[in-house]
């Protein structure tokens, strides 16, 4: 375990920006995690740095959360207990679930970013959410070392938020993460997006959960720019919950607008879409840019600063919000 002083962040974030840690440690076990945190409680914790926009240097110690492994914990008939370390690859965790035929996680495929991070957003796509399988995860608190198993319902899961989002927002750090997966009789969700267009187009009437899966790489590539070639955070935008009254309001300016009930007050509406009509799909300011066939994802194309692509963001916020009358929040954290 070596701390590293003036570190770059550039390989450590998705979007490729060039920012500095003041100090820098990569923790591979927990006994190092709290040997790290027993020093010093002000630190700043990384983990598959998918999800964040630096716009400045971390003038603090940045903790990277390296924690491997993948063990079954329990397994009944039907069902698999899964743990993994908070350190684990996510897209490579779902597939050594899927090479196991263990189903639940398939409509999570290449979402970027690390397992441990995972309940902390509440990560989604494709009608399926992380509180779905989830049991538990194991934490560490950051002032006293204490570690705690958070449930399912303790997490306080929403769209896109979570307890570690609110009210321990940056109190503890996720060791490990448990999820309760099929294995037979596996509940497919196919008609959410273009997952059940590309099965038919692959010729596939019966599809198996790695089927689900490869449809899902496919409609995630054909769209989201790989962050290895184009910097980016994926999603950078929440798909806004607005009430039905609201609703009403704006379709009757802009009525082809889509929208997906979420009850019988509420209905969600597709950010990419507000963007895309706002006429920020493909436009590029300087290095950063919205890419040119997912509006809801910022891209870096080169050297933007992070300062940069914030602007860019504020800007689709305030248009948005200008011609629908409708607020969109980023998804990524701004930091």
């Amino acid at each position: 375990m070596e701390m590293q002083h003036h570190f770059s962040l550039k390989n450590y974030n998705t979007f490729g920006i060039e920012a500095f840690a003041k100090s820098f440690v990569s923790v591979t076990s927990e006994a190092a995690l709290t040997a790290v945190l027993e020093q010093d409680q002000d630190v700043f914790i990384l983990g598959g740095g998918s999800n964040m926009l630096l716009t400045k240097d971390i003038e603090k110690t940045v903790v990277h959360v390296n924690l491997k492994g993948i063990s079954i914990t329990k397994e009944t008939e039907e069902y698999v207990w899964v743990t993994a370390q908070a350190g684990e690859n996510w897209h490579e965790f779902v597939l050594w679930c899927l090479e196991r035929n263990f189903g639940g996680l398939e409509n999570l495929s290449l979402i970027p970013g690390n397992v441990g991070t995972t309940p902390i957003q509440n990560i989604g796509a494709y009608g399926v959410e992380i509180k779905d399988t989830m049991i538990s995860c194991e934490a560490i608190a950051i002032q006293t070392q204490e570690k705690k198993v958070f449930t399912n319902k303790q997490c306080a899961f929403e769209y896109r938020e979570s307890i570690f989002k609110k009210e321990l927002k940056n109190q503890y750090v996720i060791t490990s993460v448990t999820f309760q997966l099929t294995k037979k009789n596996h509940q497919l969700k196919t008609s959410y997006g273009a997952i059940e267009a590309e099965l038919q187009q692959q010729n596939i009437l019966e599809p198996t959960i790695q089927d689900v899966s490869k449809a899902v790489i496919a409609i995630r590539k054909s769209k989201l720019p790989d962050p290895k070639e184009l910097g980016n955070s994926g999603s950078f935008f929440k798909n806004p919950i607005i009430s039905v009254e609201n609703y009403e309001k704006a379709i009757q300016k802009h009525p082809e607008m889509p929208h997906y009930k979420v009850s019988d007050q509420f209905v969600k509406v597709p950010a990419g879409w507000l963007i895309e009509q706002a006429g920020f799909k493909g436009k590029r300011f300087g290095d950063a840019g919205i890419h040119k066939n997912q509006a809801l994802v910022l891209v870096n194309y080169g050297h933007a600063t992070g300062a940069e692509i914030e602007a860019v963001s504020k800007n689709i916020q305030k248009t948005v919000l200008e011609t629908f009358g409708i607020a969109i929040e980023a998804e990524v954290n701004i930091i």
